[in-house]
């Protein structure tokens, strides 16, 4: 299973968050420092900001933060929501396959159980776990 670039980048801006609790981040900060377009991170901090993640501060010395703690953030919880689908193989998206296999393919119950077990796996962790350690 492959990431979204989307996905990627919401998870650099949650450990950039959780690193750098004393200040407010800024898009272009991030963007700068990750190399990332401007564009595509405001769209990205925006999803963040509506799904609950991040909290954005307005005005002048405005930018945003972290709207949880650390340990309140699974990161099975964020890959299911800045990810558009899960389609591990082509009969996963409804009525759009030319699988010749279909119905009868062994194959797909096994990729949905693998993709359930990726997600499981990444529930265990949280964006503390992610972040370096600060005594």
């Amino acid at each position: 299973m492959q990431l979204t670039r989307f996905t990627d980048y919401s998870l650099r801006v949650l450990i950039h968050l959780g690193s750098h609790t004393d200040t407010l981040a800024t898009v272009a900060a991030i963007a700068e420092e990750h190399n990332i377009s401007r564009h595509h991170l405001t769209r990205v901090v925006h999803q963040l900001g509506l799904k609950g993640y991040i909290e954005t501060v307005r005005g002048k010395g405005g930018g945003f933060r972290l709207a949880r703690r650390p340990d309140q953030i699974r990161i099975g919880d964020v890959v299911r929501d800045m990810e558009t689908s899960f389609e591990l193989a082509e009969c996963f998206r409804p009525g759009d396959s030319g699988c010749r296999l279909l119905p009868s393919c062994a194959l797909k119950p096994v990729l949905a159980e693998a993709g359930r077990a990726f997600l499981t796996s990444l529930d265990r962790y949280t964006l503390a776990d992610l972040l370096p350690f600060r005594p």
